[in-house]
């Protein structure tokens, strides 16, 4: 025994570099990028030295988003696994300069598919009992949602399922059995129930990382999310004591 939980922790959007292979094309200032990411998240969940393992990633979201398929790309997808507009409607990429096929492919070359791999190859080789996709989420649904302006949980933990992680219908996939979702679900609310709900599959029910790689190992995973108005002030700024509280 190492001491260690047999966890892996997914830190997929906390980074908010921007590749190389897209200067000159970005609409974007980098306060903007950060707001369109996970921001913060590397340290709320940076367990390094306790789990098994943690697999994050330092580019944006925004350029490459390895919580989405590799098909799902422009034109085919606004929301895909590149961006072409941002929560509040604006513009990813100067006109015109949209990334192509071939573009799209050498990003997912050189970043989307060896993160994937390192979660693969942490899977394969490790005693990994369970994985978490830790994520932040706006304390409102974004304007180009459906539900645009409603009112977040404190926390969403996700598997696929639906409000009381149970399958949507008979045999359909959850990442996670129901009876640990639901457990996972009363200690956070014990913890955090005086300050808001705690919320399963809503308004996330997880996605590409934790469904591919279930799918691939059969190891439970749950998508846990955040509510950045815990860390975070109206103006965006952050509450540096609540920060490390959650730690």
């Amino acid at each position: 025994m190492n001491g260690r939980y047999p966890f892996l922790i997914s830190i997929p959007h906390g980074g908010i570099a921007i590749p190389p292979e897209l200067r000159g094309l970005v609409n974007l200032s980098r306060k903007e990028i950060i707001f369109n990411s996970d921001p913060h998240t590397r340290s709320i969940y940076g367990f390094d030295d306790t789990v098994e393992a943690l697999v994050d990633f330092e580019i944006s979201r925004i350029f490459v988003d390895t919580n989405r398929a590799p098909y799902d790309y422009p034109p085919r997808a606004q929301d895909g696994v590149v961006k072409v507009i941002t929560q509040d409607g604006t513009p990813v990429f100067r006109r015109g300069q949209t990334p192509g096929r071939e573009l799209v492919g050498t990003l997912l070359q050189n970043y989307y598919h060896p993160f994937h791999k390192r979660i693969a190859g942490a899977l394969d080789t490790l005693p990994i009992e369970i994985a978490f996709d830790c994520h932040s989420m706006l304390p409102r649904s974004p304007p180009v949602r459906m539900d645009a302006g409603e009112v977040r949980p404190l926390f969403c933990l996700s598997n696929r399922g639906d409000r009381n992680g149970m399958p949507l219908k008979r045999g359909a996939l959850v990442t996670c059995p129901p009876e640990w979702l639901q457990a996972l679900t009363r200690s956070f609310q014990a913890e955090f129930g005086d300050e808001g709900r705690v919320a399963m599959n809503d308004p996330f029910r997880g996605g590409f990382i934790s469904v591919a790689h279930y799918r691939r190992r059969r190891i439970p995973w749950v998508q846990v999310e955040i509510n950045r108005s815990l860390y975070e002030s109206e103006d965006r700024q952050v509450k540096e004591e609540q920060l490390i509280e959650l730690r």
